[in-house]
């Protein structure tokens, strides 16, 4: 998923959970029943998670082009690998631990 694809699907998320909060509401008032209020509002947040989670293809019209390293050093780019990170291994004693 790219990330106007990403964005399109927290807009879509958004507005889905909304309008289904607010037909579930009125569904709910209507029928006076908060049960089937939860049960229409539980329906439609399992089908905004359908819609909007999996990687669907219109999420990914505009993929990043990433760079090759071959090509990144060609352009004047470094490409270093991380370093690896110290890690403190000296026990302290601390007084607390010996009363």
């Amino acid at each position: 998923m790219d990330w106007q694809g990403q964005k399109l699907s927290e807009m879509l998320m958004q507005i889905m959970l909304l309008v289904s909060a607010v037909v579930a509401f009125v569904a709910g008032y209507v029928m006076s029943s908060f049960q089937n209020m939860l049960i229409i509002y539980a329906a439609s947040v399992g089908i905004t998670m359908l819609t909007t989670v999996p990687d669907w293809p219109f999420f990914n019209r505009n993929p990043l082009q990433w760079l090759d390293p071959k090509e990144a050093e060609i352009h004047g780019v470094r490409v270093q690998k991380p370093k690896p990170q110290p890690q403190n291994t000296s026990k302290k004693s601390s007084k607390a631990s010996k009363k």
